[in-house]
């Protein structure tokens, strides 16, 4: 497994750097001794220059990082999706006001995971000759302006993972319950496909306001819209009840509906 030169110096990987990354992925999410309980990660894979990293400016903040403010010389960027297990999420709709212990442990867990899995994919990628480059999966936003600096769930979007749903969430084809994580690399790695299907039932013409229902702090208005203020101080004030559990500022009430698994059929 190894790299040519190509394209004007850059170094363009074989196939199977793909493979080794999605592989160490699951592999280590797989080996993580954990209380939380996982269903298989998702990867997916973007090109550092593709026009939608500059729209993020646009759509996100006029802050938003681009792929080479990371690592100049940036290629390609990986994203992935750890989904929670279905007993978190269940573990989490039963009580509408009250966050559950397993939600914000698996949160916390989860972030930790990714950063094992980011430190263990640059140790794979440097073994294969490529440099990269991470940032935490929590953390990295301005806490007055509520705005991130690296939108990691924007960038699964763009790496063809899914679709924002109404709720502000990504939704995946293993639903939206889980974590996600990226990482920027000189290697040059394939795109996936970025699909055009609307995952999110309201967005593809249904009526489901499952997530805005549920938000007991009414930060969704069902018109597309989230209050990000009301939204933190929900997530500050679970922190304070749950003050044995080292800042965990975690809701996802809204990530427990229909969508939370997969995405739901259309018809209502």
């Amino acid at each position: 497994m190894g790299a040519s030169q190509e394209d004007g110096g850059r170094s363009r990987s074989e196939p199977q750097i793909r493979e080794l990354i999605t592989r160490t992925v699951r592999s280590v999410v797989a080996d993580a001794d954990t209380a939380t309980p996982y269903r298989p990660a998702l990867v997916g894979f973007a090109a550092a220059d593709d026009p939608a990293f500059e729209d993020l400016k646009r759509q996100v903040g006029p802050d938003h990082m681009l792929p080479a403010d990371l690592l100049p010389g940036a290629a390609s960027v990986v994203s992935f999706f750890l989904p929670f297990g279905a007993a978190v999420v269940e573990a989490n709709r039963v009580r509408k006001g009250r966050v559950a212990r397993e939600w914000a442990v698996a949160y916390l867990e989860t972030n930790d995971l990714i950063g094992r899995v980011c430190e263990r994919l640059d140790e794979e990628l440097r073994g294969a000759g490529f440099a990269s480059v991470s940032v935490p999966a929590t953390g990295n936003f301005d806490r007055e302006t509520l705005v991130s600096g690296w939108s990691h769930k924007s960038v699964a979007v763009i790496a063809g993972l899914g679709r924002f749903g109404l709720h502000h969430m990504v939704i995946t084809e293993a639903g939206c319950a889980g974590r996600f994580g990226s990482l920027v690399t000189d290697a040059v790695l394939e795109p996936s496909h970025r699909s055009l299907r609307e995952l999110c039932v309201n967005k593809s013409g249904g009526t489901c306001k499952d997530c805005v229902t549920r938000c007991p702090v009414g930060a969704l208005n069902g018109a597309g819209d989230l209050d990000r203020e009301l939204c933190w101080n929900r997530c500050q004030a679970v922190a304070r009840r749950l003050s044995d559990l080292e800042l965990a500022e975690v809701c996802g009430k809204c990530a427990v509906g229909r969508c939370s698994l997969g995405p739901p059929s259309s018809e209502e």
